[in-house]
C-alpha cells in the first residue's frame, strides 16, 4: 500500500487529496516526524503542534505565490515535507543537508528565513506593503506561536499593520509554551480567552455550523459568536483594538474547520488574525509530557523519547551550580533570562533561589533594561542569555547599563560556533560588538573552573561585564569550591617560550595545545597564554611576547573581523611592535550548519589550519635557528 505523503512532491498535491486523505497525510508525517528526528535532533515539539495547520495553509493557498512567514522558523519541518523537500528530510541539520530554520537559498517556498522570535509580524507586513504598492494579488500569512507575542517587536508591528495594508493574514498558534511555560500578562490574556466557559460553548456551536453547512454564511455566524463573546473576557479583544479583526479560537488540529476557515480569511479585505489552539508535541507522549525537553533536543528512541544518559555537566550546567552557590553567598544576586531557562540551565537555578530568579518572556531588550533598573538599586543582575539573542539588546547595553557603568553581569551561552542550528545561533559576533563599549570587560573561560572564576569576579566588578562560553562540555576541569578573583584585563601564562607566542581563547585553546606541539616539533621555542579577557586585552603580556618572539598567533571561536586577534593587533601597533601576528578564527561570511569539528576543520579553526596559515613566518624562524647553528 502506498503512503500518502511519499506522493507529494508540491503543495499542488495536497490540493487533490480529500479531508479524509489529509487526515491520514497528518498520521504519516506525524511518523515521519518522530521517526526522522529521532536520528538527527532538532525541534519535534513545535513540529507535532503544527501538522494540521501547515497542511491546511498549503490546501487553501498556493506557494510559492502566496508567502508563509514563520516566526522563528523552527516548525518548518511539516512544510519543508509539503514543498519539495520530503525526499531529501532525513538530511536536516546534518552536513550539507536541510537547514532546521526556513532558508530563502534553500527553496522557493521559503520566502523569509528566520531562527529568532518575534520577526515575523514585521516581515510579514513589508511583504504586504510592498504587494500592495506593486499592485499584486498574493498573499501574505504569518504563523507565529503566542510566545513570539511577548517580543516587543510584534508588537511595533500589530500598531502599524491595519494603518498600512488591507489584507495580511496572521495565525496565532498558541499552545502555552515557548521552550520553558509563557510567562507574564500577554499568556494569562490569551489563556482566560481560550477558558472561558460561556466563549468557548458560544464558540463551538458556531465551530459545529461551519462544519456542518460550511461556507461564508456559517463563518459570518461564527464571527457574530465570537463577537457576542468578547465582552465576557475582560476587556476587548486586544487585536481589534489595533484594527486587526480576530476570529476564534478554533482547535488547530481540525483540518476540515481550518480549511473552511482559512477560504473564508483569504476572501478578506482586512487585515486579520486566526487564534488556532493546538498542543505542542501532539502524537508523541514523550513530547507532551516533556515540553521543555522536546522543544529541541539531539537524537533520542522514537519508541521511548529516551535519550543518553547525561555525563559530564555542560558549561551551562557549570554556571547554574555556580550561580546558585554565589547567590547562597550574596543575597544581591539575581537571575533573568528571556524565555531560556532550560537552554541556560537556570531551571537548575530557579528551585533554590526562587524569588531572585526571573523569566521576562523572549524580551531581550527588556531583560537588559530590567537588569539596569536593578542594579541602580544596589542588585547584582546576572542576565543569561545566547550570544546570538543579546545582539537584540545592543543599544539597552550601551545606553542603559554600560553609559551608568551599572554592574549587569551578561553570561552569553552559546558563545562561539552552535553547530546544527546554523548561522541564527552560532554565537560569533560577541567579541565584536561588546568590545568597543566603553568600561565593559569582556572575558571568555579556558575551562570550567575558570568559567566559575569570572563569574566571581564579575559579581565583584563595579561596573558592566560580559562572559562568553560555548555550547556542550568543556575539558572537565575541576571547579574550585571556592572561586577566586582574577586581576582585570591579566592573561596567564601557561608555557613561556622565545621563538613564538600561541595566544588561544577560550574553548579555542584546546587547539592551541595541540599548536604548540605541533611548533615545538619544528624545533621552536613556544609560549603559550591564556587571554581570560578579549577586553581589556593584556598589553604588557603582548609587549613582552611581542618584542622576544618573531611571531604572533591568535586563536579564536569567533570572526577575525573586530575580534580578539584583531584587538591584539591593536595593542601591537599602539606599541609600535614589529612582529608579524597570524590570526584564526571564522572568516567575513555566514557559518552554514553543521558538526563543529568538522566545521573547524573545514574553516582552518585547528592546529594544522593554523600551521598552514603560518608557515611563511614559521619556515623562516626555523631557517633563521638553522642558520645561526
Amino acid at each position: 500500500m502506498s503512503r500518502i505523503l511519499e506522493t507529494i512532491n508540491s503543495p499542488a498535491d495536497v490540493k487533490k487529496l480529500s479531508v479524509a486523505e489529509l487526515t491520514m497525510l497528518a498520521a504519516e508525517i506525524r511518523e515521519r516526524l518522530i521517526q526522522s528526528v529521532a536520528k538527527t535532533g532538532g525541534h519535534i515539539g513545535p513540529n507535532l503542534g503544527v501538522v494540521e495547520l501547515t497542511i491546511a495553509m498549503h490546501y487553501v493557498f498556493d506557494t510559492p505565490t502566496d508567502s508563509f512567514v514563520f516566526d522563528v522558523s523552527h516548525q518548518a519541518y511539516v512544510h519543508k515535507l509539503l514543498t519539495g523537500r520530503e525526499k531529501t528530510f532525513h538530511t536536516i541539520r546534518q552536513p550539507e543537508g536541510l537547514n532546521g530554520f526556513m532558508l530563502r537559498t534553500e527553496s522557493e517556498h521559503d520566502s523569509y528565513g528566520a531562527g529568532h522570535a518575534g520577526t515575523a509580524l514585521s516581515a510579514a507586513l513589508g511583504m504586504a506593503v510592498a504587494r500592495d504598492m506593486s499592485g499584486g494579488s498574493e498573499h501574505i500569512v504569518a504563523l507565529a506561536g503566542d510566545a513570539a507575542f511577548t517580543n516587543g517587536i510584534s508588537f511595533e508591528a500589530l500598531n502599524n499593520i491595519a494603518a498600512q495594508t488591507k489584507r495580511m493574514i496572521i495565525i496565532l498558534n498558541d499552545n502555552e509554551w515557548s521552550i520553558d511555560k509563557n510567562v507574564g500578562a500577554i499568556a494569562e490574556y490569551f489563556h482566560k480567552i481560550a477558558t472561558n466557559s460561556t466563549y468557548v460553548t458560544l464558540h463551538d456551536k458556531a465551530a459545529g455550523l461551519v462544519e456542518r453547512f460550511g461556507g461564508k454564511a456559517a463563518l459570518h455566524v461564527a464571527k457574530r459568536a465570537e463577537e457576542a463573546a468578547k465582552g465576557l473576557v475582560g476587556r476587548g479583544m486586544i487585536f481589534e483594538e489595533f484594527g486587526i479583526s480576530y476570529f476564534g479560537p478554533i482547535d488547530g488540529h481540525n483540518l476540515q474547520l481550518l480549511i473552511e476557515t482559512f477560504q473564508f480569511l483569504k476572501q478578506q479585505n482586512k487585515p486579520v488574525v486566526l487564534h488556532a489552539i493546538t498542543q505542542k508535541g501532539r502524537g508523541f507522549q514523550p513530547a507532551i509530557e516533556g515540553q521543555k525537553k522536546f522543544h529541541g533536543l539531539g537524537p533520542y528512541d522514537p519508541e521511548t523519547g529516551e535519550t543518553k544518559v547525561p555525563g559530564q555537566k555542560t558549561y551551562s550546567e557549570i554556571f547554574a551550580e555556580t550561580l546558585t552557590k554565589l547567590a547562597n553567598g550574596n543575597d544581591k544576586v539575581v537571575a533573568i533570562t528571556a524565555a531560556m531557562p532550560n537552554g541556560t540551565a537556570l531551571d537548575l537555578f530557579r528551585p533554590h533561589h526562587p524569588k531572585r530568579y526571573f523569566d521576562v518572556g523572549i524580551a531581550e531588550e527588556h531583560a537588559v533594561l530590567f537588569a539596569a533598573g536593578m542594579a541602580t538599586k544596589g542588585y547584582r543582575p546576572f542576565c543569561a542569555i545566547y550570544s546570538t539573542f543579546l545582539q537584540r539588546s545592543f543599544d539597552q547595553i550601551v545606553h542603559d547599563v554600560a553609559l551608568q557603568n551599572l554592574p549587569v553581569v551578561f553570561c552569553m551561552d552559546r558563545g562561539g560556533l552552535s553547530g546544527d542550528d546554523g548561522p541564527t545561533h552560532h554565537g560569533l559576533f560577541d567579541i565584536s560588538y561588546l568590545r568597543g563599549v566603553p568600561g565593559l570587560i569582556h572575558m571568555d573561560p579556558m575551562d570550567e573552573d575558570e568559567l566559575a572564576d569570572m563569574m566571581y569576579t564579575a559579581m565583584l566588578h563595579d561596573g558592566p561585564s560580559a562572559i562568553r562560553y560555548p555550547r556542550g562540555t568543556g575539558p572537565a576541569s575541576v571547579v574550585k569550591d571556592q572561586p577566586v578573583a582574577l586581576e582585570i584585563g591579566k592573561a596567564e601564562v601557561l608555557q613561556d617560550g622565545s621563538d613564538v607566542a600561541v595566544f588561544a581563547l577560550g574553548a579555542m585553546m584546546g587547539e592551541g595545545r595541540r599548536l604548540v606541539g605541533l611548533l615545538e616539533a619544528q624545533g621552536l621555542s613556544v609560549a603559550l597564554v591564556n587571554p581570560r579577557f578579549a577586553k581589556p586585552v593584556d598589553a604588557e603580556c603582548v609587549a613582552l611576547y611581542g618584542r622576544r618572539c618573531g611571531l604572533l598567533i591568535t586563536l579564536e571561536d569567533h570572526v577575525l573581523d573586530g575580534g580578539f586577534g584583531s584587538a591584539l593587533l591593536e595593542r601591537v601597533n599602539e606599541q609600535e611592535l614589529a612582529v608579524p601576528v597570524v590570526r584564526v578564527g571564522w572568516p567575513d561570511q555566514f557559518i552554514e550548519h553543521g558538526k563543529q569539528d568538522d566545521l573547524r576543520k573545514k574553516y582552518g579553526l585547528t592546529a594544522e589550519g593554523a600551521m598552514s596559515k603560518a608557515a611563511g613566518f614559521v619556515g623562516k624562524i626555523v631557517g633563521e635557528r638553522l642558520a645561526v647553528q
